[in-house]
């Protein structure tokens, strides 16, 4: 597989049907796609099945890669909505708010469990009553910090999608925590 420098050939051989290119990218990418997975979701069986449907999807649909931006960008954005998609098949109930204090460490992400402590439930409550949709966008801005223009791109959306539910979550936030 040394004949494979980047990432851009690697998709490509995949394309062209390369289960050995496959493995190679999984190789280089299913560890920090997992790392940034996680940080969204603390159910390992969720970001196990998730990092599965993203690789799954790399395959089926390495031949649409437009050759523009980097190969890991496109990735997430292929993980980001399949956790989206997760979320949305997951029942309500799966979402407790009642016991989060005492049950953070395998429910809750890091950013829960300091948004939890910040007012003891207010706020992450807030912030799990949200859309799927709206949360990925706060996740992405607030708590990655990143611009507009890099969520659009990581989320795979145009930027004023991105502001428009970034203003709609604040207006959701505010009525929720007024």
């Amino acid at each position: 597989m040394d004949e494979f420098s980047t990432d851009g050939e690697l998709l490509a051989a995949v394309a062209d049907g390369s289960t050995a290119a496959l493995e190679l990218l999984y190789r280089r990418h299913a560890a920090w796609i997992t790392v940034r997975l996680g940080r969204r979701c603390a159910d390992p069986t969720v970001v196990d099945e998730v990092l599965q449907d993203t690789f799954f999807s790399v395959w089926k649909g390495s031949g649409r890669y437009s050759g523009q931006g980097e190969v890991a960008a496109w990735m997430w954005a292929i993980a980001i909505r399949r956790l989206v998609d997760a979320f949305r098949r997951r029942p309500p109930a799966s979402y407790p708010l009642d016991d989060l204090a005492t049950d953070l460490t395998t429910r809750e992400s890091a950013e829960d469990q300091v948004l939890v402590g910040i007012e003891h439930g207010d706020l992450a409550g807030a912030l799990g009553r949200l859309s799927p949709e709206l949360r990925t966008v706060v996740q992405a801005t607030v708590l990655d910090g990143l611009t507009t223009r890099e969520a659009a791109r990581l989320l795979g959306l145009p930027a004023g999608t991105v502001k428009t539910r970034m203003m709609r979550a604040r207006r959701a936030l505010r009525k929720e925590l007024a």
